[in-house]
């Protein structure tokens, strides 16, 4: 394996990549908050839509791979596939409704706790935290409480939101962590057409079994998920993976955060959504700390032998 520094130089093509993926997954959120459909209905149609765009390619190029993971050698590969999309479905079922109850930007950036999960994660696997880990933990918790703290007197419906927000952050980090176990062996292409796959069975079952009107939404609904597919689902996140070729994956982490400012902008313009000071201070408390989390993590891995896989340095699909 090459050393990171090897990597090439970024080039302007990289960077804008790196731009357009910001400004992608920064409209999911304000998207979300804009449509007019039940939260859960959003949730299966983004995934059941990207699985269909996804299937014919990965089904035509990967017929083996996918032979391997059902019964063949990497059937432990498969299961975590489908572990991963079971948590996927649990983010989105979470995280997706505290768009639509607290405000874009809470929600983004509430749901930006992710590293901090995954942190928690890895020491409950036995892995040692640095002192940078927890310093930065600390500081995203402390945001987290100053932000809820500030809804508490908007509306139970916003406190509700929050909540939800920082649950889908915590599920965002389990679909990750099956995530790093299941693309150890098998292609982008092959995981995520499973796992978004799994992610919306699972979502279907619980929109039939809840009684979630999944058809019957106006034409601007329709677009907004659409929008979302294309977006934040596809065209964001490939962007991303994109850049992990030529940038290390803790700056993609730290880049990803750009998206909470970016969404709460769109939130601002688009739906009129500004936030209170107070909620703005909490919000910023905690994109620090994370941040803190992702580079202190990211000091840490350097400086093991062996380097030890980080799951603050994950590049997560999060919206």
């Amino acid at each position: 394996m090459a050393p990171p520094d090897s990597r090439p130089s970024l080039d302007p093509l990289t960077t804008g990549a790196v731009g357009l993926a910001v400004v992608a997954v920064s409209s999911s959120a304000p998207l979300i908050a804009y449509a007019a459909a039940p939260a859960l209905a959003i949730a299966f149609w983004r995934n059941m839509l990207a699985v269909a765009v996804l299937s014919p390619f990965s089904l035509a190029r990967r017929r083996a791979e996918f032979r391997r993971l059902a019964v063949g050698a990497g059937r432990r590969e498969g299961l975590f596939c489908v572990l991963s999309g079971v948590a996927l479905a649990a983010h989105f079922a979470t995280w997706v409704p505290s768009a639509q109850l607290t405000s874009v930007a809470a929600a983004t950036a509430l749901g930006a706790t992710q590293p901090v999960w995954q942190g928690l994660i890895a020491r409950g696997q036995g892995r040692r935290l640095p002192p940078m880990v927890w310093i930065g933990i600390a500081v995203a918790v402390s945001g987290a409480v100053v932000a809820t703290g500030a809804d508490v007197g908007v509306s139970g419906k916003a406190v509700l939101g929050d909540l939800l927000a920082m649950t889908g952050g915590m599920f965002a980090a389990v679909y990750v962590a099956f995530g790093e176990r299941a693309r150890a062996s098998i292609s982008t292409t092959t995981y995520t057409t499973i796992c978004y796959g799994i992610c919306a069975l699972v979502l279907l079952l619980i929109c039939l079994v809840g009684g979630v009107r999944l058809t019957g939404f106006d034409g601007r609904t329709w677009l907004a998920i659409l929008a979302l597919v294309a977006g934040a689902q596809l065209l964001g996140h490939s962007m991303f993976s994109y850049a992990l070729q030529k940038i290390r994956a803790t700056t993609v982490s730290v880049l990803i955060l750009l998206e909470v400012p970016g969404a709460a902008l769109l939130g601002w313009a688009w739906l009129g959504q500004l936030p209170r000071p107070y909620a703005l201070l909490g919000m910023a408390l905690l994109l620090v700390g994370v941040a803190v989390v992702v580079l202190g993590g990211a000091r840490a891995g350097r400086r093991a032998t062996p380097p030890t896989p980080l799951p603050a340095d994950a590049a997560a699909l999060r919206d």
